[in-house]
């Protein structure tokens, strides 16, 4: 797509919504068959290549490293930083920036769906071409307090019973942030899409659970 085109798909799309102090959402949009047809295609080509991944010990051998594995969460990340880099330059539905896996009772994995990304600050235009935006909702994760380096037991810190870092904190500007001796990120990793593709085959539940 070239510069002019671009701009004219994003100027057709109203701006991103933020009804959360944390999270930044694409707007809703219609999706046409095409996008349909491209989204199962997508999926379809992540399982073949993922598959191998329901095993964890794979997965971690491959690059995939838990991402704040001593947070408590309902899907935990594990995160391939070289896939990561090379998502800000192309899509590839085979490598995904983070596999999600759900934690067994046991304290094993089960793998249920893959992350993808795009660079902090891509128009609309480009998520779309990557996958539809009226097929999933893009978020970027923005103003977060976070434990300074070398803190990160910091991580489960809690005040009047709320979280004091991530997403689910109250601190959402970067003078509240300096009052707890974080760090403030106005934007954190850039827009990223959350697909269960072991999760289901019904497209509202692959590309309709987003994990604030």
């Amino acid at each position: 797509m070239d510069h002019h085109s671009a701009a004219a798909a994003d100027a057709s799309m109203s701006g991103p919504m933020m009804d959360d102090p944390h999270m930044m959402m694409t707007p809703k949009r219609i999706a046409s068959a095409a996008d349909s047809a491209r989204a199962a295609a997508i999926v379809a080509e992540a399982r073949r290549a993922l598959e191998k991944y329901k095993d964890v010990r794979v997965a971690e051998a491959d690059g995939f490293k838990q991402f704040l594995p001593k947070v408590p969460q309902p899907v935990y990340h594990f995160t391939n930083y070289k896939n990561g880099f090379q998502e800000a330059f192309r899509f590839d539905a085979a490598k995904p920036t983070s596999l999600l896996y759900r934690k067994n009772a046991d304290g094993g994995f089960t793998l249920v769906g893959v992350m993808y990304t795009a660079r902090q600050g891509a128009p609309l235009s480009d998520l779309n071409e990557r996958i539809s935006l009226g097929i999933a909702h893009w978020h970027e994760h923005v103003n977060w307090c976070v434990p300074k380096y070398g803190d990160s037991d910091r991580w489960t810190e809690t005040r009047d019973g709320k979280p004091v870092f991530g997403p689910k904190s109250p601190v959402a500007t970067y003078q509240e942030c300096r009052a707890v001796d974080g760090d403030f990120h106005k934007n954190v990793l850039g827009w990223m899409v959350h697909a269960q593709i072991f999760e289901s085959d019904d497209p509202a539940v692959i590309w309709g659970a987003e994990h604030h």
